[in-house]
């Protein structure tokens, strides 16, 4: 290659001296509406927690004692609570309905309530025999009602969602310190009590801290004066490198992840307990007592998808999911066939407020990818972003491939303390075919499809 190879082709100097003219001639528009708050949102950059709550939920009082005994005794020894399951969901199952008009107006008691209530729906699934546990499951009323209830109030799936096991899941270290990462102790609530399940809630709550720093680079952009001159170019290309580097150190965050969290603990003693209705072809399908139609709910359950933090960058970046748009290259078959409508789903999984922040994003008045495509220099800095979102991407996948699909090919350990929930999870697997996430997508293609569809967001020249 010789060196005049390397320099912008004609059309490419004619364009960029053409954006560079109209950048001198245009001049400042005044500043833009006054943009909302994250904080409006209840998204949390003034305490640098995002979208962890600024403190810990607190614990639940008056009539909520007799559930927070209950979950004390199966969060603290699930080995006990299994040994004697019946009699323990026969209690669950005779506790009067809760009121929650006592909750409601208080949006940390609420999240405290969903939380508990969520935590306790999924161990009575999971706690009950393989053998009683075909076709379908009734979960009852006791619990149904009340997480019904704060489900509408929080606008959030009634069911265990990312929220109850990461973002509303921890306790400080010290109260008399600020919350931050490291004054903050994860897995306030735990199923199994393993340390892999411990560790995956520390790493994935470490995630979203290190994204904090990506809702500030948001919202700095959105309050520019303008997207045209070169102050607000030159400040536009700083944001996207400082946005490259967070997703870069998210990377170093889950890679991090294969040092703390065991993969077959993982999969064995972990991920069964998150897994929601119908997670499978022959998975039971659960039925919430006294609600019409079980099957309009969202109860998949908890997934890494529902992080907002991931969300929020997307949306930011202009990633198609839906292939609503014609980029290139084409989706592949294999891209074709992929849930296309995970990612807004899993959307019904957060909070409200959160849906609502991830909302005004996608419906930005200066959208960032038309943006850097209307101005040359901007191109470079945004493709860098998408690159490292990509890199992200393939990272997962080969994280994916040794929790989950290798995982699947090998069997429990046998002194594991679940082990009865964890016989009737090993047939499942063997009868469901390929691997798949929590909410019973094949992972493989869900996630190729993501990372392809980062690819097409790149920027060509015209």
């Amino acid at each position: 290659m010789y060196p005049i190879d390397l320099l912008p082709s004609p059309i490419h100097l004619v364009n960029d001296a053409f954006w560079l003219l109209r950048s001198f001639q245009a001049t400042r528009r005044a500043s833009p509406e006054v943009q909302p708050s994250p904080n409006d949102f209840d998204v949390n950059i003034r305490t640098d927690t995002g979208f962890l709550p600024a403190s810990p939920l607190p614990m639940l009082q008056g009539p909520y004692d007799g559930v927070l005994k209950l979950g004390e005794t199966l969060f603290g020894a699930p080995e006990e609570v299994l040994a004697a399951g019946e009699s323990w969901r026969q209690r669950i199952r005779s506790m009067p309905i809760l009121p929650t008009n006592i909750l409601m107006g208080d949006s940390m008691l609420l999240r405290r309530a969903h939380q508990v209530l969520a935590f306790l729906v999924h161990f009575y699934v999971h706690s009950i025999p393989s053998d009683s546990a075909t076709g379908s499951i009734v979960v009852p009323r006791s619990l149904v009602a009340p997480l019904m209830a704060v489900s509408e109030a929080l606008e959030i799936a009634p069911v265990l969602t990312y929220s109850d096991t990461v973002l509303w899941n921890w306790e400080l270290i010290d109260p008399e310190l600020p919350a931050t990462f490291e004054n903050m102790r994860f897995g306030r609530i735990l199923f199994g009590g393993s340390d892999a399940e411990r560790n995956f809630y520390h790493g994935s709550a470490r995630t979203e801290l290190v994204g904090v720093e990506i809702l500030h680079i948001i919202h700095e952009y959105h309050n520019l004066p303008n997207v045209t001159d070169l102050s607000s170019v030159r400040k536009i290309n700083r944001l996207l490198e400082r946005l490259a580097a967070c997703i870069e150190d998210i990377s170093s965050s889950i890679q991090a992840m294969r040092e703390e969290v065991d993969p077959l603990a993982f999969y064995w003693e972990a991920r069964p307990w998150w897994n929601g209705s119908g997670s499978g072809p022959d998975a039971p399908v659960w039925i919430y007592e006294g609600v019409g139609d079980t099957s309009k709910l969202d109860l998949s359950g908890p997934s890494a998808g529902q992080s907002s933090v991931m969300h929020a960058i997307d949306l930011f970046l202009d990633i198609d999911h839906k292939l609503q748009q014609r980029r290139y290259p084409a989706p592949s078959r294999e891209n074709k066939r992929a849930d296309h409508g995970f990612m807004a789903r899993m959307r019904r999984y957060m909070p409200g407020k959160h849906r609502k922040y991830l909302e005004w994003i996608a419906k930005s008045p200066r959208p960032l990818r038309s943006v850097a495509q209307d101005t040359p220099v901007i191109r470079e800095h945004y493709n860098a972003a998408v690159a490292a979102l990509r890199k992200l991407r393939d990272l997962h996948i080969r994280v994916a491939c040794l929790y989950v699909v290798t995982m699947s090919h090998t069997r429990p350990p046998p002194s594991c303390p679940v082990a009865a929930v964890l016989r009737r999870m090993e047939r499942e697997a063997a009868r469901q075919g390929p691997a798949t996430g929590t909410g019973g997508n094949e992972l493989s293609v869900l996630l190729k499809a993501g990372r392809d569809a980062t690819t097409r967001a790149v920027l060509r020249a015209n």
